[in-house]
C-alpha cells in the first residue's frame, strides 16, 4: 500500500467512528507503527482535515468540507481549472479570493506534466470584469441564503427611487457583467431580482423564510420556464 492509499484509508476508518478511537486501535488496522500514524494524522490535519484528538486520548474526524485527492481524467481537470478561473475572475472579492486559494491547491495536486504545462493552459476566461464589481462583497448575502435566512433590504432602484423590503434569498446568478439577486419579496408578495450593485445596505433576520431555499429554487425554475414556454 503506498502512502497516498494509506492516508485515503485512514480517512476512511475514521468516518466510521461516531467517537474517539485510539491511535493503536487505527494502528491496526493499518498495519503500521504509532509512530508512523501520528505522522500521517499530522499530514491529513495539514492538508485541511479536520480530526481531532491527541495521544492517549483518541481521534475523531469532524464532519467537514475536506476531500480527499482524487483521481481526475484530463478533461476532468480542465474543466476544474476553468471553472475556479471563472470564480477567480468574475466571483465577488471573497469568493474570488477562495477560488484562487483552491486553484492554488488544485495546482499542487496535478501530476508534474499537467502542473509544467499550466502556463499554455488552452481554456480561459476574459475579458477582465469592472472594478466596482471587483470589489464587491457578497458575504452576506451568500450566508443568509446558506442559512436560510430572511434579509432586510434596501435597494436603489433604476429609476433612483430607494425602497426597503424583507425578502428571502435563495440564489445568486454570477454574469460577466454584473450578479443577481433572485428572491422572494414579502413586500411584492412575489419572485423579484436585485442587481447586487444597487444594493444599499443588507440585514440578516432572525427569521428563517418558512420553505427551503431548493422548494423556492424549484418554483422559480418552474415559472421562469413556463414563462418561455408561452413566448415560444
Amino acid at each position: 500500500m503506498t502512502r497516498t492509499e494509506r492516508l485515503l484509508t485512514l480517512l476512511q476508518i475514521l468516518r466510521t467512528y461516531r467517537y474517539p478511537v485510539s491511535g493503536q486501535r487505527l494502528a491496526e488496522r493499518l498495519n503500521i507503527s504509532l509512530r508512523t500514524l501520528y505522522r500521517d494524522i499530522a499530514t491529513l490535519q495539514a492538508q485541511g482535515a479536520e480530526i481531532e484528538g491527541e495521544v492517549g486520548i483518541g481521534y475523531i474526524l469532524k464532519p467537514s468540507f475536506f476531500l480527499p485527492p482524487l483521481m481526475l481524467s484530463q478533461i476532468e481537470i480542465e474543466a476544474l481549472l476553468l471553472g475556479t478561473q471563472w470564480v477567480s475572475q468574475y466571483g465577488d472579492a471573497p469568493l474570488s479570493k477562495a477560488a484562487t486559494d483552491a486553484l492554488s491547491k488544485i495546482t499542487d495536486v496535478l501530476p508534474k506534466n499537467i502542473k509544467n504545462g499550466m502556463n499554455a493552459f488552452a481554456l480561459r476566461v476574459g475579458p477582465p470584469m469592472q472594478e466596482s464589481l471587483a470589489k464587491e462583497n457578497l458575504t452576506i448575502l451568500r450566508e443568509a441564503i446558506r442559512n436560510q435566512k430572511k434579509i432586510y433590504l434596501s435597494y436603489q432602484a433604476q429609476e433612483r427611487k430607494r425602497s426597503q423590503r424583507i425578502i428571502w434569498p435563495f440564489t445568486i446568478g454570477y454574469f460577466t457583467d454584473g450578479r443577481i439577486l433572485v428572491t422572494w419579496c414579502e413586500k411584492q408578495r412575489d419572485y423579484r431580482y436585485f442587481n447586487t450593485s444597487r444594493i444599499i445596505s443588507a440585514e440578516i433576520l432572525n427569521d428563517c423564510y418558512p420553505t427551503s431555499r431548493d422548494s423556492l429554487f424549484r418554483e422559480w425554475q418552474t415559472l421562469q420556464l413556463s414563462k418561455l414556454s408561452r413566448k415560444s
